[in-house]
């Protein structure tokens, strides 16, 4: 009998027990079908970006090609304009013979091209070339936009190396002689001493006026 009365009471903690953790779990609000938030009713506005065909590289384009030559000497453009010889110092203790340069005034414009082949011994084939447009003539100094290049047989395997660009030729006091001061050779590192010679014009004769005859 005391066995049933204990039977009994078991179970109707466990009824008690089941009975709260129904209502516990009433209570508790259901999972929402739109968790974790409802969608906007509008969807974020995009500011309109810049067209594609106005944008600018950052980087610097290339200079502009000159269109005159800023003289600020006359003295030293009136030498300059007969700078009409090439000397190599590679080859110049050799017995190479000095090339020609030609300095021609387009208008404003100043250009300078010229070439020196070299016809020392052991370096025939071998040459050197100038060719580009004269930005600015000053005292003593000339800058030339262009490029000079050197082909040297041992060098590179004859392929030319070419020193470009800006080209700063520079006099000292009296001398007659332009000289690169960018004239390192960019493949080996050689001072290639380029120069630029003044070459005095010959003086033209006046032709003497023929009598005539009686």
């Amino acid at each position: 009998m005391q066995r049933l009365a204990l039977s009994l009471f078991v179970l109707l903690l466990a009824g008690a027990a089941f009975a709260q953790s129904g209502n516990q779990s009433s209570t508790e609000q259901a999972p929402s079908a739109m968790y974790p938030a409802p969608p906007p009713k509008d969807a974020p506005t995009v500011e309109k970006g810049e067209a594609i065909g106005n944008l600018s590289s950052p980087l610097a384009g290339a200079p502009a090609a000159a269109t005159r030559t800023a003289v600020d000497s006359e003295a030293e453009a009136q030498l300059f304009i007969h700078a009409t010889r090439i000397v190599w110092g590679r080859y110049a203790k050799k017995g190479a013979k000095p090339g020609v340069a030609v300095v021609t005034k387009q208008g404003a414009l100043w250009t300078i091209k010229g070439r020196l082949d070299s016809a020392a011994p052991g370096s025939e084939g071998d040459w050197t070339s100038i060719d580009g447009v004269v930005e600015r003539i000053a005292g003593n100094n000339v800058i030339v936009r262009g490029e000079v290049a050197f082909r040297v047989a041992k060098v590179q395997n004859g392929t030319p190396c070419k020193v470009a660009g800006l080209l700063h030729f520079r006099r000292s006091g009296k001398s007659q002689v332009w000289r690169l001061s960018e004239g390192d050779n960019p493949c080996d590192g050689t001072q290639e001493l380029f120069d630029l010679v003044y070459e005095k014009p010959a003086e033209k004769k006046p032709v003497p006026a023929q009598q005539k005859r009686g």
